[in-house]
């Protein structure tokens, strides 16, 4: 007699048995190797040394195999690329990297995948718009870190322009990231002369920015002027990103 096939087509009704699924692999884990490998594409240069060091610093924690073989995970290798980016877009030395990371600044936040990929230009604020945060030299010292003497020297030759008020000087924002960045420098015995060879090439450039716009920016018309520094934004980025370009194809010619 020939089975009865009910209306879902199995054989006396029962339920036909589906293939398996096989569970899904867990995400493999990479060497350092592996990982420096995957991320040079975007960071020319990553290099070994250079993520041992963030595990030095307490940036990354990988696993240890038994032979101390370490193996970085799919998040290890997120965080990392998340230390990169904000040394290389944000320009923020490793301790605030740090604070960043621990306040829970994530990858998402930062690499979407919406995000321009290494290319895009960071936009530089060059309008100012109401009253600038001012900070006094004792202030500048705690925030960043840096030696008074440093401020002062850097002061004196012309990287960093307080404003003097009432006997006093202040710093702004501005001002006060240049100290951050110097004390980074710093670290390899960059002193303050050595930082004039940036400063002459910065007035350089923001007179070139300054010739090209100049009419624009001293029009009547207050939509001219907005557009103006727009576009001034624009070159300053421009010109940032070709400046790095320049910089990283002569430090290659050191390497190799």
């Amino acid at each position: 007699m020939t089975p009865r096939l009910d209306s879902a087509g199995d054989q006396g009704g029962t339920t036909p048995s589906r293939p398996a699924v096989p569970p899904s692999r867990a995400p493999k884990s990479l060497t350092i190797g592996a990982v420096s490998k995957q991320l040079e594409r975007e960071f020319p240069d990553i290099s070994i040394s250079k993520i041992r060091y963030l595990e030095d610093q307490k940036l990354l924690a990988p696993r240890r195999t038994r032979g101390g073989y370490r193996l970085y995970s799919p998040a290890d290798v997120t965080r990392l690329r998340t230390i990169l980016r904000l040394q290389r877009d944000e320009f923020l030395p490793l301790r605030v990297i740090r604070q960043e990371l621990a306040a829970g600044r994530s990858e998402p936040e930062i690499a979407s995948a919406n995000r321009p990929d290494q290319r895009s230009l960071r936009r530089a604020t060059v309008e100012v718009k109401g009253k600038r945060a001012t900070y006094r030299l004792a202030d500048v010292v705690e925030e960043t870190g840096a030696e008074s003497s440093l401020v002062r020297e850097l002061e004196e030759y012309g990287v960093i322009r307080g404003e003097k008020r009432d006997g006093e000087v202040f710093y702004d924002d501005t001002e006060r990231e240049i100290v951050r960045a110097v004390c980074e420098l710093a670290r390899f015995g960059v002193g303050g002369r050595n930082l004039r060879v940036f400063r002459t090439s910065a007035d350089r450039e923001a007179a070139l920015l300054e010739q090209i716009l100049a009419p624009a920016l001293r029009s009547r018309n207050s939509e001219r002027r907005k557009e103006a520094v727009e576009a001034l934004e624009n070159l300053a980025a421009i010109a940032s990103h070709l400046k790095h370009l320049l910089l990283v194809r002569d430090l290659r010619k050191i390497t190799s």
